[in-house]
């Protein structure tokens, strides 16, 4: 069987078809287009030859539609009825009446930044979903990179493969029980020689906090600590016993928030975390994302980015 040429129509053709659809007279339907009524004939001829069939009967009293004709008519309306339903959702979207927006943050980013900022999106936007993933660095940029996430809030880590704005720079705390020696320094702070003979119970390896306090002091003073741990509320437990010290980001100070412990700033300037905003190289964010991340902005603008 020879392989059928492709029909390339315009917009205009398909107006022209419309229109005598509809009017079924050449000259109403000419004069809807702005056309002379032989142009528009020669238009009507032209759209025939390229289907290879009859699509109108001509009569001095009228004119019809042939059964191609019909079933073209059908399927043009269709196609129409689909376009508007496709506008009337992409005008949903970019009104913020409908979608979703997704979005991975670290466990602290997501514990102190996004509780009000969520509630603010669902007071101004409740017909947009958000979702949230709370996950650390590495599970943040798979999500990211998977595409099941418009955007990461993350810290650390190798993120050449993405587009990333920096949100801001976190300093670090020293936490020590409330006997501790160095307790009472709170007001002053402490630094790297202040750690000298301490015993430092370190997160996971594989962490952003325990890489950048190996690659800042490769040739640490202090005792590692043989416990090593994955969640901040055992990392506090194991310090309150008394075994140890821990050296955490600014973020994570509320899972310290204890009578028998004490946070004291520590003052190494270059010991800081940044926040960044990582996106898909190249891509742009949709709408419903833009909103989200300009929200942050603002809260972040205003140094309040938990408020409610």
């Amino acid at each position: 069987m020879k392989p059928l040429n492709p029909i390339r129509w315009s917009s205009a053709d398909l107006e022209a078809f419309g229109a005598l659809v509809q009017t079924r007279h050449f000259t109403r339907a000419a004069e809807r287009c702005h056309l002379s009524q032989s142009a528009f004939s020669q238009k009507i001829r032209r759209l025939e030859a390229a289907v290879g069939a009859r699509l109108f009967e001509r009569s001095t009293r009228q004119v019809s539609l042939t059964p191609e004709g019909e079933l073209l008519a059908q399927e043009v309306l269709r196609l129409e009825q689909e376009l508007q339903q496709a506008l009337g959702r992409l005008q949903a979207l970019a009104g913020l009446q409908a979608g979703r927006v997704a979005v991975a943050a670290l466990p602290s980013m997501a514990a102190v930044w996004l509780p009000g900022l969520v509630a603010e999106w669902r007071q101004r936007h409740p017909q947009v979903q958000l979702t949230l993933h709370d996950t650390l660095a590495q599970g943040a940029t798979t999500l990211l990179r998977e595409g099941r996430v418009d955007f990461a809030l993350t810290a650390g880590g190798d993120l050449r493969e993405f587009d990333t704005e920096l949100l801001c720079t976190e300093p670090y705390w020293l936490v020590c029980p409330a006997g501790h020696r160095l307790a009472e320094r709170a007001a002053a702070g402490a630094g790297w020689d202040d750690l000298a003979g301490e015993e430092l119970i370190h997160l996971a390896r594989s962490s952003s906090v325990r890489q950048q306090i190996e690659r800042l002091n490769p040739v640490p003073t202090w005792r590692t600590s043989v416990l090593e741990v994955e969640h901040l509320a055992t990392l506090a437990a194991l310090v309150r016993a008394g075994l140890g010290l821990s050296l955490v980001p600014a973020l994570t100070l509320f899972h310290f928030r204890d009578a028998s412990l004490v946070a004291l700033p520590f003052n190494e300037p270059a010991l800081a975390r940044p926040l960044v905003l990582a996106r898909r190289k190249g891509q742009a964010l949709s709408v419903a994302a833009q909103a989200l991340r300009g929200m942050l902005l603002e809260r972040l603008a205003v140094g309040d980015p938990g408020a409610t």
